[in-house]
């Protein structure tokens, strides 16, 4: 195959692991990628249907790269999206040459989605170098919990993990000084093979041992053992993405999760005993189904107590065939907005202060990009940057000082005199 293609991606990290495998799959049958769609002759949408406001935007993006697109060139939509409503999605959407579900080829052609079954699986399929200092890694597919609000299980099925090996035969490819391991359900790595809680710690300290930084996201709050905890602590990223989506007693039931605020301050204090400089991140659904004041004041309570230094809320979107898309006690939307601003507004202050507490102190970033560094307390492409000297090498390790801080980002002044490039891999 020849030719240029343009790689677009929605979603969250998971689906960035996914398109650098369609990239790498589309550069190997000999294509070229390009910045613009206008310059392509293949134009690709991983898209996300985690929830309606997702939907949207996919449906949006694929509409304006209609009009983007030069005469010829081929438009395939792929991803959630695809695989969740294939066939509803090709006849909305005439202007589509092909909607392709996981696992099936995008090419030039017009095959049609409901006669090709999957012929690869893209949890193994080699990826180019990582064209970053850093790169995710999704060390398995699907999920096997039953969260009353979440449809992920129903279009990625189960659990599936990779073998250890697998994982870090692409960490060894891509070449990379910080790993992020993503997946679904994160700490549950290996269970579907029989090992249980035991595997994600000795693949964590095996890619530790290969780069500079490892970091987990989406780690589910009942599997964060002591030992997890220490394993993550000891690599020198203490960064814990907790995925806690409420504190209500109540409402947890009705969400069908573990746990409640009081379990979860415990163990963020723990963690911050074991380790002060520990970071942390999760995120909250704000409108579940029969949501009370009650329950909002918890949560209010909770963000402020706990003081995450990052933090994301999220309305509640009705999904088709969850629990929850059946409850009773609809909340209303003026009101799930209220509540949304409410909390915001505290986590906003809460990160500007703890970004403020770090004015005066020497950190070491990561050199992303001219200008653009980020200490272990900074997951990249979601939380805050620090803004370095722009002649600082990118992929290198540097001790600077911070100088001020704007909302959830850092400036940060060198502590070295220009001279040898520092921290570089020795591969």
């Amino acid at each position: 195959m020849v030719g240029t293609y343009h790689l677009v991606t929605l979603g969250c990290p998971k689906n960035q692991v996914d398109s650098d495998k369609l990239a790498g799959t589309l550069v190997a049958d000999g294509m070229q990628p390009v910045d613009g769609a206008d310059q392509a002759d293949l134009i690709v949408v991983n898209t996300c249907a985690f929830v309606d406001e997702a939907r949207r935007e996919s449906i949006d993006t694929v509409l304006a790269l209609v009009d983007e697109r030069r005469e010829g060139a081929r438009l395939v939509v792929t991803g959630c999206m695809a695989e969740r409503y294939g066939d509803e999605l090709a006849e909305a959407l005439p202007e589509v040459d092909r909607v392709a579900g996981f696992g099936v080829p995008v090419t030039l052609g017009r095959k049609p989605v409901a006669d090709e079954a999957p012929s690869f699986d893209l949890l193994n399929l080699p990826r180019p170098a990582s064209d970053r200092p850093w790169a995710y890694v999704k060390v398995a597919e699907g999920c096997d919990r039953a969260c009353g609000f979440c449809a992920i299980p129903t279009f990625r099925g189960p659990q599936r993990s990779r073998t250890m090996d697998e994982v870090l035969a692409e960490v060894d490819a891509l070449d990379a000084r910080e790993i992020v391991l993503v997946a679904q359900d994160l700490a549950a790595y290996g269970r579907d093979q029989g090992v249980g809680d035991k595997a994600i710690v000795p693949l964590v300290e095996a890619v530790a041992a290969r780069v500079d930084r490892v970091r987990l996201l989406y780690l589910y709050p009942s599997e964060l053992t002591d030992r997890l905890v220490d394993t993550v602590c000891a690599t020198g990223v203490s960064y814990f993405d907790l995925s806690l989506q409420h504190v209500s007693p109540p409402l947890m039931r009705r969400m069908r999760r573990w746990g409640d605020g009081g379990r979860f301050l415990e163990r963020i204090a723990a963690i911050r005993a074991r380790e002060p400089e520990a970071a942390f991140r999760s995120n909250f659904i704000v409108g579940y189904p029969g949501e009370t004041e009650e329950d909002h004041d918890a949560l209010l309570e909770f963000v402020t107590e706990a003081q995450v230094d990052w933090c994301g809320f999220f309305s509640y979107s009705a999904e088709e065939g969850t629990y929850a898309a059946d409850l009773d006690g609809v909340v209303d939307p003026a009101l799930v907005a209220e509540r949304l601003g409410e909390l915001t507004e505290i986590q906003d202050r809460i990160t500007a202060d703890r970004r403020d507490a770090l004015i005066g102190r020497t950190v070491e970033v990561l050199v992303d990009e001219p200008g653009v560094g980020r200490t272990h307390r900074e997951a990249p492409e979601i939380d805050g940057v620090v803004s370095v000297p722009d002649d600082l090498p990118v992929g290198t390790f540097q001790s600077v000082t911070v100088t001020g801080a704007l909302g959830p980002d850092l400036e940060a002044a060198s502590d070295r005199a220009p001279g040898p490039m520092v921290g570089l891999v020795s591969r």
